[in-house]
């Protein structure tokens, strides 16, 4: 398979790229020799081959994921800019500069 400049043009406008068109050839060369890697990869035999997610046997690194107390109120405000109450205080998103809590 080989791209046309045009849609190399094609696929640099939905990559949000500005692409000058002194570089179009070249990216046209360059996107030409990856489809060939691809078609080659394609054409190798994986009859047999489990699929598989990772190379490497992986297993999971995380610990378990058990129920704790929460932070104290006092001391998960302690450093806030602003309180409210027993929340943190926010600018609003509106046409207001007075902190705000939900």
């Amino acid at each position: 398979m080989s791209l046309t400049l045009d849609q190399v043009k094609k696929v640099a406008a939905l990559a949000r790229l500005e692409l000058p068109a002194a570089d179009l050839a070249k990216m046209a060369d360059q996107l030409n020799a990856i489809l060939g890697y691809v078609d080659q990869l394609a054409s190798v035999n994986t009859d047999g081959v489990e699929p598989m997610a990772h190379p490497l046997p992986v297993q999971n690194v995380f610990r378990e994921d058990v129920p704790v107390p929460s932070l104290p109120v006092d001391a998960a405000l302690q450093n806030a800019p602003v309180r409210l109450a027993d929340f943190f205080g926010v600018p609003a998103v509106f046409d207001t500069d007075e902190p705000v809590s939900h």
